[in-house]
C-alpha cells in the first residue's frame, strides 16, 4: 500500500522526531529515535523505516521534513 504524504517534525515534549503518516484521511503518527541535530539524510531514512514498519511504501512518496 502507498501512503499519500509523509511529514516529519521535532516534538521538543518528547525530544523525538515524529513522522506523520497521510493515508487518505487517515493520519499515522510514530517517533523516531534520532538525534534533534542529524543530517537530512538520516531523518529521512529513519522516516521511512518508520514508513514502512506500518506497512506502506516510502519510495514515491513526497515527505516533508521541518526542523
Amino acid at each position: 500500500m502507498r501512503a499519500d504524504r509523509a511529514e516529519v517534525s521535532w516534538d521538543a515534549d518528547k525530544r523525538k522526531w515524529v513522522v506523520r503518516i497521510q493515508v487518505g484521511e487517515e493520519v499515522i503518527r510514530r517517533s523516531c529515535d534520532v538525534p534533534k541535530d542529524a543530517m537530512e539524510s538520516t531523518i529521512r531514512s529513519a522516516a521511512q523505516e518508520a514508513i514502512n514498519h506500518e506497512g506502506y511504501e516510502a519510495d514515491a512518496m513526497p515527505m516533508t521534513i521541518h526542523r
